[in-house]
């Protein structure tokens, strides 16, 4: 309740609101009920007469309002007879405890109300001895302190805070406080926060703990709610691992205050390095703007690129300006299988547009004739030697698989399946483009295969001999393929789309029209003899891996057309930017991983790995182990043991003690034979976490105050703190009277009846 509201309240009531959420309402009268209402209709006695007296002029409606404002009257003073009291309980003084829980971290230095820090009221009403708030609870209390941030411990004085903490941990503070005072009478706990939680731990089940045990919480709320003038990157959405030379896009997204659609400008840094700079518009007061970077990833290894605005004049918080993202940039060859069934230009072009990179390797499987095939670019002599594989641990050598123009009765059932596990259980890449015995024209309708494509393939009725109609197709990105990695053809998305528009047609004979539920279509085709629009390039996820379906037959043309300069880059860059897209995140036999890539020196970091066999079916009777190297070049080893719950996922932990990258390297036996192995790093440094969603949130510390029993503060009104904690039920305590029947606002009623009923009568000519 504001404080005018509830200066008014206790005014009219004589006591404050909280006294009656605690209290129990209870008559005390001296007199048996029957003396009361024989006192009452004594005193309405004369009411009635008068009325008598009055018959012949009063109309009934007239006596019906004057007897029902004299009832009401009498009524209220049987209320005064019948003393009306609250019964509470009240603690007796230095009996009971009172915790008193002070944020430590970083965000209580913020300067956000009135020039001074959060941190002031703790230095200006409890760090003295002689501050009216804390000598009001020390008069009732035994008061113990406790400070936290990432943890939370025991604390002699008040002085020893420093603010350096670098996460907020509120329940590990309150769980902390209730075990440590659990052997005492304690009559509640008081947090002294801007309830930034930014630690996530199990708050409600704490709430419920301290609710069932009778320990009320008084949030003591620091800090504003909104700031006046703050721009803040609030994430970044970018892949975990690229391939060196990939251009990856980002996701910023962005939230301002008071700067009404003001410019800035974000930066994006590698390793130091400004790599990308960006000119923008923040975004309106409470929207979020959601900024796409795209940045090239040139040198390999474990890169930390820091997205940050450049600070705004005026603004109150400049540490929530950016955001660290760890991208681990891999420098190895990708291997991709290619299975062409005819000989054609888009074969020949798509190997010449990757032949030049040196990250990805397409090795080329054509049928010249029947069981005759040409093998380009395979690794030895046996490889692809009886042509397109014919078990799973053949085909899982791949981590991408192209299928161009060959007919679905090409393959054998368990081939068909093999390839439909090669994207749901290997995890792989899948791409099929388009051609005259591709997708519904080569009788991949109802195959496993076509369950693993994002676009819906129908049957098609084919006449003998015929040849499939080709169609013309003006090729135009869709809003989603507009900011798509694969489909960037120049340095900003408008340029990009300004070039798309500037291609000539290509064609397919493939009438692709809808793509299913969980696909995502990147390119449209608009035949320029007119009909509905083609799906040209769609990708989904499907399983552990990703299908794109390609559906047009000469993307060469933007090559070789007469319109295309020879200097022009664009067929090599979009089908470079799709095979690494293709290929991208593709998982091993052991996938390993960390619950974050950033950490605060000193935290515990659980690794995680999923292992299984060369078939990639999950094992969990293998012997799992992580090889941590630390900032100083020490090496430990960490094992990983099966977590049971989940087939082939194993888990373990460790303590980055020191500041710097850690390099993880898991590995995986089985039978003495290696399964495989995968490499996660990660950097443990200061973070400006406790600076981002600084402002204070009310609502938690509401929830907080609201599902223990206890009562939400701010600096303004928390002076009445010490009294509502007398009111605990909790601790050590006694029950108190506290008379009603002298209230004013009962005194007022009465009086007001009285009056009321007097002036319509003399309204009415009755008096």
């Amino acid at each position: 309740m504001p404080p005018a509201l509830e200066s008014i309240f206790t005014s009219l009531f004589k006591y404050r609101p909280v006294v009656f959420e605690k209290g129990q309402l209870a008559f005390l009268t001296p007199w048996p009920l029957a003396t009361a209402l024989a006192l009452l209709l004594l005193l309405a006695a004369p009411t009635l007469l008068s009325y008598r007296r009055a018959g012949g002029r009063a109309r009934p409606f007239d006596r019906a309002v004057m007897v029902a404002l004299r009832t009401l009257a009498l009524v209220l003073l049987l209320v005064c007879l019948l003393r009306p009291t609250l019964l509470l309980a009240t603690v007796v003084p230095q009996q009971s405890f009172v915790g008193v829980l002070i944020d430590d971290s970083r965000s209580l230095a913020i300067e956000d109300a009135s020039g001074k820090p959060r941190s002031s009221f703790v230095a200006e009403r409890l760090a003295p001895e002689a501050a009216p708030l804390r000598k009001a609870l020390e008069d009732k209390f035994k008061l113990r302190y406790f400070r936290f941030s990432g943890g939370s411990e025991r604390l002699a004085n008040l002085n020893e805070l420093r603010y350096e903490g670098a996460a907020t941990d509120l329940t590990a503070a309150l769980q902390r406080a209730q075990q440590e005072l659990a052997s005492v009478p304690l009559s509640g706990i008081v947090l002294v926060t801007d309830g930034a939680d930014n630690a996530g731990g199990p708050l409600t089940e704490t709430l419920l703990s301290l609710r069932a045990r009778g320990i009320p919480v008084s949030a003591v709320g620091l800090g504003r709610e909104r700031f006046s003038k703050d721009v803040e990157v609030v994430r970044v959405e970018a892949p975990s691992s690229v391939l060196k030379g990939t251009s990856l896009v980002a996701g910023v997204t962005l939230q301002a205050r008071g700067l009404r659609k003001a410019p800035a400008r974000l930066l994006v840094e590698d390793q130091g390095r400004v790599v990308h700079t960006e000119e923008l518009e923040l975004p309106a007061e409470g929207e979020a703007a959601n900024v796409r970077v795209h940045v090239t990833a040139g040198e390999a290894g474990p890169r930390l690129f820091r997205f940050k605005v450049q600070a705004i004049d005026g603004e109150q918080v400049t540490q929530n300006n950016q955001q660290d993202v760890l991208i681990h940039v891999v420098d190895r060859r990708e291997k991709i299988l290619y299975f062409e069934g005819e000989t054609r230009f888009e074969a020949k072009f798509l190997r010449r547009a990757v032949a030049d990179d040196k990250n990805l390797q397409v090795v080329t499987l054509e049928r010249t004739a029947k069981n005759k095939y040409l093998r380009l670019d395979v690794d030895d002599a046996e490889e692809l030697a009886g042509g397109f594989p014919k078990t799973r641990e053949e085909l899982y050598k791949y981590r991408g698989l192209i299928i161009g123009s060959v007919e679905a009765s090409f393959f054998t059932g368990d081939q068909l399946r093999m390839m439909g596990d090669f994207v749901s259980q290997r995890g792989g890449g899948l791409l099929m483009i388009g051609g005259a015995l591709a997708f519904g024209e080569g009788g991949y309708a109802g195959t496993p295969l076509a369950e693993a494509l994002p676009v819906v393939v129908e049957a098609r009725a084919k006449e003998p001999k015929a040849e499939p109609q080709a169609a013309n197709l003006k090729v135009e990105l869709t809003p989603f393929g507009a900011t798509h990695a694969i489909t960037q053809l120049a340095a900003t998305e408008q340029k990009s789309v300004e070039r798309w528009r500037a291609l000539p047609a290509l064609s397919s004979v493939n009438d692709v029209q809808r793509v299913k539920p969980g696909g995502a279509t990147l390119l449209l085709g608009r035949p320029e003899s007119g009909g509905p629009a083609r799906v040209v390039l769609a990708s989904q996820r499907f399983g552990r891996g990703k299908a794109l379906a390609l559906t047009v037959q000469d993307s060469w043309l933007w090559q070789m057309h007469a319109e295309i300069p020879v200097e022009d880059m664009t067929h090599e860059g979009l089908w470079r930017q799709l095979l690494r897209f293709l290929v991208s995140n593709v998982p091993g036999p052991v996938v390993a991983s960390a619950a974050s890539d950033i950490v605060a020196p000193g935290s515990a970091v659980s690794v995680r790995a999923e292992v299984s066999d060369d078939t990639y079916l999950r094992v969990n009777n293998a012997q799992v182990a992580a090889v941590v190297k630390d900032p100083a070049g020490q090496i430990r080893d960490v094992p990983l043991e099966w977590t049971v719950e989940k087939d082939g996922e194993y888990r373990g932990s460790f303590v980055a003690a020191a500041k710097g990258p850690y390099e993880i390297r898991v590995q995986a036996r089985r039978g003495g034979k290696p399964l495989g192995e995968d490499v996660v790093h990660l950097r443990a440094e200061e973070r400006d976490t406790e600076f981002h969603g600084a402002e204070m949130k009310v609502a938690l510390l509401k929830r907080i105050a609201a599902e223990t029993g206890g009562r939400f503060y701010t600096p303004e009104t928390v002076a009445s703190l010490p009294e509502d904690l007398s009111y605990s039920e909790g601790g050590t305590s006694v029950t108190e009277q506290k008379d009603l029947w002298d209230m004013p606002v009962l005194f007022l009623g009465i009086l007001g009846l009285l009056s009321s009923e007097w002036i319509y009568r003399k309204a009415r000519g009755l008096a």
